[in-house]
């Protein structure tokens, strides 16, 4: 006799990926995908360059979503298949198990995914941290959140392009601006948007004094090609310096740093990794692109809560998360409706921060679908 829970478990996550195919209109994506590919297979798509580009891009996201249902169809035709033989054959329900626990993190995936319906979350992840309060500690605290993220995106299969890294003299560093690439790296990074708080021992100081250092993140999505942001000569600051780290035999002694500044909203923007002013100048305004492109769309939609005008000072009060590693260890989400927390705060400092991200993106769903905002840190 076929195991009734194995049933049940298999027909219940076949009802939920066509409740979703159907929430999600998915056959108008696949009609939506063929186009593309259609437009992509024509002899002169490459005669207007940024078109085609804009066509990749859409390509590549709508593929980042319908891949994974493939996948997942593909994962449910096999269960199916299985059910059936371990009708015949009880000694098969081993096996059919192992492949269900497999699809049934396979849908957990996808459904997550789904939730990343904004315009711009399946973009690549613009990311700058910068030091608050805490002196040297939160130089060091921000360069530690830097390489946890760097670990996070190792994990998920994307890569890290930086564009600008200031470090501090006496350790960590100054700000770093730098850029995740895959499908929704957006998506995933915007619930890191905010103040992170380090409670610790300081080991920079010499007593055995609790710190406490802060940091700040923003994330900002790349934008694509096909969005055009103009910025006027006159209204454009630009400041060029030595892009090289403090002494040393290996210091960039040329000017090939190059910061911009808006002048009309005081926005800036640097890049120092590249060997080249002009590759440092492009990176630079590309960052400054997506910065102006966020104010401009927080204000239309009415949403100034987030990015820049939320974060406010970055010291007690406005932390969106805490680190702590004494008296005890402890990481928790300070956001009202995201109840996380976890004693591993090493796992999360090595990468792990999926639970934070994906409580964030399901308190976010509910939120939006009963048209509210979504609450910022704890008061």
């Amino acid at each position: 006799m076929v195991s009734p829970e194995l049933r049940r478990r298999t027909e219940e996550l076949t009802a939920r990926l066509q409740q979703l195919r159907d929430s999600l209109d998915l056959p108008a994506r696949l009609a939506e995908r063929e186009q593309l590919e259609a437009r992509q297979s024509e002899p002169d798509f490459w005669s207007q360059p940024e078109k085609a580009r804009s066509v990749i891009q859409q390509l590549k996201a709508i593929n980042a979503l319908l891949r994974p249902y493939e996948e997942l169809q593909s994962s449910l035709g096999d269960l199916q298949a299985m059910m059936e033989l371990a009708a015949e054959d009880p000694s098969l329900e081993a096996e059919w198990a192992a492949l269900l626990d497999k699809a049934e993190k396979q849908y957990e995936a996808f459904e997550l995914q789904t939730m990343m319906s904004g315009k711009h979350d399946a973009a690549n992840a613009l990311v700058s941290i910068k030091p608050g309060a805490g002196g040297t500690d939160a130089c060091d605290w921000a360069e530690m959140l830097y390489r946890a993220y760097v670990r996070w995106a190792q994990r998920h299969g994307y890569t890290i392009e930086d564009v600008d890294e200031e470090p501090n003299l006496e350790g960590g560093i100054q700000s770093v601006s730098f850029k995740i690439v895959g499908p929704y790296a957006y998506g995933y990074m915007q619930s890191e948007i905010g103040v992170h708080r380090l409670v610790r021992i300081s080991p920079f100081g010499s007593g055995d004094t609790r710190q406490t250092s802060f940091a700040a993140v923003d994330v900002l999505p790349e934008l694509p090609d096909d969005i055009e942001i103009v910025i006027r000569d006159e209204d454009l600051e630009v400041q060029t310096f030595a892009s090289g780290g403090p002494g040393g035999q290996h210091q960039n002694k040329t000017q090939s740093g190059v910061r911009l500044i808006h002048k009309p909203t005081g926005i800036r923007a640097e890049s120092r990794t590249a060997r080249s002013q002009h590759q440092n100048k492009e990176n630079a305004l590309r960052l400054l692109k997506s910065r102006l492109y966020a104010i401009e769309e927080q204000k239309r939609l009415g949403d100034l809560v987030k990015h820049y005008d939320a974060k406010g000072e970055i010291a007690f009060g406005s932390q969106i998360r805490s680190y702590v590693l004494h008296p005890y260890t402890l990481v928790r989400d300070e956001r009202e409706g995201i109840d996380v927390k976890t004693p591993a705060v090493q796992d999360v400092l090595d990468g792990n921060f999926d639970p934070f991200m994906q409580a964030y993106l399901r308190h976010k769903a509910t939120r939006q679908s009963r048209s509210a905002p979504l609450v910022g840190a704890k008061k």
